[in-house]
């Protein structure tokens, strides 16, 4: 397979990747033919998966709106794939136009297409990193110059935690985002969730077995454990197409597939 010019060295263009499948999922075209064949294997088997990730991108953007409303300025977009269709600084400065945007992904190719096409946007930036690494990331360099820590951040975490075995500890990876960010930060999640069908859920996870990253869906009840010490907005724990939906949404089919809930962290007693 010829190496596309834009894909950066040391990555195997041979094996598929979550992000780059997003990409194509969305009409992106960051994203080799190992991810394209994956893509489609999964929706010939269960024909509704493209139509989750749309539901799960305009879930991102109401949510980003909402927070903006709520005095927000600051998004950390963790797992955040690569930057295209109403994205997370496209939605927010465009309601906040001083709002700041850290992409992290811990996809080269994700991360260096970010940094091309935000080149002239001095309020936002990518940089690599492991959604397993918290303090890795709230650390970094590019964090500290670009977010005041003492002022509320939104830590975005779509799509990304259902890609982070219990081995590695999900619920404490969120705890100590939680922990480290200022009183009045929000931490919004979006995670997949075993499908009304169960094999569906087995065609799924298994096509991702054979990605470099794998997929562990999770109940209801335990993502709403992922947000333990955050109070949970209205409507808690729902479908992503349940979540605040627009007027003009009314009708949409729901998602079960994929649960969305935002919390914030409350004020020091």
């Amino acid at each position: 397979m010829t190496r596309p010019e834009w894909a950066p060295e040391g990555i195997d263009i041979n094996v598929p990747n979550a992000a780059r499948m997003y990409d194509y999922s969305l009409g992106g075209f960051h994203n080799f033919a190992a991810d394209r064949e994956m893509v489609e294997r999964v929706v010939a088997m269960a024909p509704d998966a493209r139509k989750v990730g749309l539901a799960n991108r305009a879930y991102l953007g109401r949510v980003v709106r909402r927070l903006v409303s709520e005095g927000v300025r600051q998004f950390l977009d963790i797992g955040s794939g690569i930057p295209a269709l109403a994205c997370v600084h496209e939605v927010a400065q465009a309601a906040a136009p001083d709002a700041r945007v850290v992409y992290v992904d811990i996809d080269a190719v994700a991360v260096a297409h970010g940094k091309a096409i935000l080149t002239h946007n001095d309020r936002a930036t990518a940089l690599v990193g492991d959604v397993r690494g918290p303090d890795d990331i709230l650390r970094h360099p590019e964090v500290t110059g670009l977010f005041d820590l003492d002022r509320p951040i939104a830590v975005m975490l779509i799509a990304v935690l259902h890609f982070v075995p219990d081995a590695d500890d999900p619920a404490g990876i969120v705890a100590r985002f939680r922990d480290a960010v200022a009183p009045g930060s929000f931490v919004a999640l979006s995670h997949g969730s075993p499908p009304p069908r169960p094999e569906e859920a087995d065609i799924v996870t298994a096509a991702y077995q054979r990605t470099s990253t794998p997929l562990h869906l999770r109940t209801a009840e335990q993502i709403s454990h992922l947000l333990d010490g955050l109070e949970l907005l209205e409507p808690g724990v729902v479908p992503v197409t349940g979540w605040h939906p627009d007027p003009q949404d009314a009708g949409v089919e729901p998602r079960p597939e994929v649960l969305a809930a935002v919390g914030r962290k409350p004020a020091a007693p």
